[in-house]
């Protein structure tokens, strides 16, 4: 059973999309919530596997809450909710390291896509917004160019997985693509992530653009 959160000050929009989640198989609601804080508390004691999160929110807002849930526990997945669809607003999700953003105003058959595809490939981008994930992506990469960082080293075979994850793989479909089992590809993911610094596999993405290690045209959104 994949265990969900919900945490959104709009109390109609919040039970709806409870009731949504809850008629999708194996995807349960176990808590929701008005308050970011509230849910802090209670993921100190009880393990989530995915968190629906709403940017503007009274107390602590999205983003505040998004950084101190991943302190708390880094495996959660965490999506933003929001009609806010700059590029400056989806690099900022990207960066504070959620793992993925899906608008309110998408389709509902998206959501339970949505849920599987975090769990499975780590990462989740509402398809209406591939235009402005290119340009936040490319907009990080020339942000970034003049900062000096330490560029770490990427062994073939881990160049070849960060590129098979940007054309939305999973670990199962790229251990296929490789003839590699799917345990050695979810431990070449945690080598990468820990050699490159990243919350989650979009930071890996953002890093692997910003050394030239991919194209911006190899992800797929």
């Amino acid at each position: 059973m994949i265990k969900i959160a919900l945490v959104d000050d709009h109390k109609l929009f919040r039970k709806s999309l409870s009731l949504l989640i809850n008629s999708f198989n194996g995807i349960s609601v176990v808590f929701d919530s008005a308050d970011g804080y509230n849910f802090l508390q209670y993921i100190e004691e009880t393990d989530i596997d995915v968190l629906f999160l709403d940017i503007e929110m009274p107390i602590l807002n999205g983003f505040e809450v998004c950084s101190k849930a991943k302190l708390i526990d880094p495996k959660l997945k965490i999506i933003i909710l929001s009609q806010l669809t700059s590029k400056e607003a989806v690099h900022k999700v990207m960066e504070i390291g959620a793992n993925g953003y899906f608008t309110k105003n998408s389709s509902p058959e998206m959501l339970e896509e949505a849920i599987n595809n975090v769990m499975d490939k780590d990462y989740y981008f509402d398809i209406s917004l591939s235009s402005v994930i290119r340009e936040a992506l490319l907009w990080n990469k020339k942000r970034t160019s003049t900062i000096e960082t330490d560029k770490v080293s990427l062994t073939s075979r881990e160049i070849e997985i960060v590129q098979l994850a940007t054309r939305e793989k999973c670990s199962k479909e790229i251990a296929d693509s490789l003839n590699i089992s799917t345990r050695t590809v979810e431990k070449h993911r945690k080598h990468i992530m820990e050699k490159t610094q990243s919350k989650n596999f979009i930071g890996v993405i953002l890093y692997a653009l910003k050394h030239n290690l991919i194209k911006l045209d190899e992800f797929k959104a």
